[in-house]
């Protein structure tokens, strides 16, 4: 009966006149301006956004709940993408359930916890990331995090805190939010300030470096970079601090020591870590730059490399030891969860 009842009032959902002409003027506003760097959608977005919201007249729930609709509908108006979608404050899939717990408005703020429930295995942990995976739409600007906050082992549930703060003068209590997530990670393992086993005073001066496409990187002077730098050539694992992950080549290029990190599933797993040197009083000395890589990035074999550089002489290097710390993880799960609800207090909802 609720059911029916619940598709019955989608049913006559309709946007109004007014709205529907807001977003029409705003598309062929789109299709007039000069903004090179757009000019790929104008026309096919144009199109395709009027299609898909005369599709929304006839059958708005369904359509809002196919994601590739929606977020269509979000790229050309948050506004109208937030109306159409349906209050759906929990979902399941791949035996994992998505629910909204509690919120919390004070001011121009937001505070949401949401949970994430493994109903058929075992899956979800005490580590659980949503490794960039997730998406948090609202119709207005803000600035928003998320982040995993607790785990109750017994029933399997990792909770998250979403916080949602609104940059304009628009009232954020009762608009609608919507959050989705693709996929997240589990049974991560980490190993941190360990030694590794390099022996610093026997690197070779003479190294045997490539230029290479850079990928990513940080550290100084990482403004004036290009899109290429020199990186070591890697070679047979020298040591494997943690499984996936490998020391491929060390030594020294224009007198400044490179070491070298090579992750394979990186993009699978987040296998991922770092170095740095501690001197004879025990001091800790960072890295000045580091530099991201990958070979055959189109095919299964893809390794991703990291090159920490630092600025410590030749004649010198013999004073310090090496540690890293290291990460991956276990599992990764991917599903298709998204939930929509109105930003009010717990006390108000229904």
């Amino acid at each position: 009966m609720i059911e029916r009842t619940y598709k019955s009032m989608n049913e006559q959902i309709r946007p109004s006149p007014g709205l529907i002409s807001h977003t029409l003027y705003l598309m062929e506003e789109e299709g007039k301006t000069g903004n090179r760097t757009r000019s790929f959608y104008r026309g096919p977005l144009a199109i395709t956004a009027i299609a898909v919201i005369c599709f929304l007249l006839a059958g708005p729930v369904f359509a809002v709940n196919v994601p590739s609709v929606y977020d269509l509908m979000y790229l050309v108006s948050p506004d109208i993408a937030q109306y159409f979608a349906p209050i759906r404050e929990s979902c399941e899939d791949n035996g994992i359930r998505m629910e909204v717990v509690s919120t919390y408005i004070h001011d121009n703020t937001a505070e949401i916890y949401v949970a994430m429930q493994d109903l058929t295995g075992d899956r979800i942990d005490g580590t659980t990331d949503l490794f960039d995976s997730y998406s948090i739409n609202r119709a207005f600007d803000s600035a928003a995090t998320c982040e995993r906050v607790g785990y109750d082992e017994e029933t399997k549930t990792v909770t998250f805190l979403i916080q949602i703060t609104e940059w304009g003068s628009r009232d954020i209590e009762g608009s609608k939010m919507t959050f989705s997530v693709r996929e997240f990670l589990s049974h991560k393992t980490k190993l941190e300030d360990v030694p590794v086993d390099i022996a610093l005073a026997e690197l070779s001066g003479t190294s045997k470096t490539q230029e290479v496409q850079i990928t990513g990187g940080g550290g100084k002077n990482v403004k004036d970079w290009g899109d290429s730098m020199t990186a070591l050539v890697p070679q047979i694992p020298i040591c494997t601090p943690l499984k996936g992950i490998d020391v491929t080549a060390a030594g020294y290029v224009d007198g400044k020591l490179h070491l070298q990190l090579a992750t394979r599933d990186k993009l699978t797993y987040d296998s991922h870590g770092y170095f740095y040197l501690l001197d004879s009083r025990g001091n800790k000395i960072g890295y000045v730059y580091s530099v991201s890589f990958a070979e055959n990035i189109e095919s299964d074999e893809r390794i991703d490399y990291q090159e920490f550089v630092f600025d410590i002489p030749q004649d010198e290097i013999g004073n310090y030891s090496l540690f890293g710390s290291f990460y991956t993880s276990g599992l990764n799960t991917k599903g298709n969860w998204r939930v929509t609800f109105p930003l009010v207090p717990d006390d108000q909802q229904s």
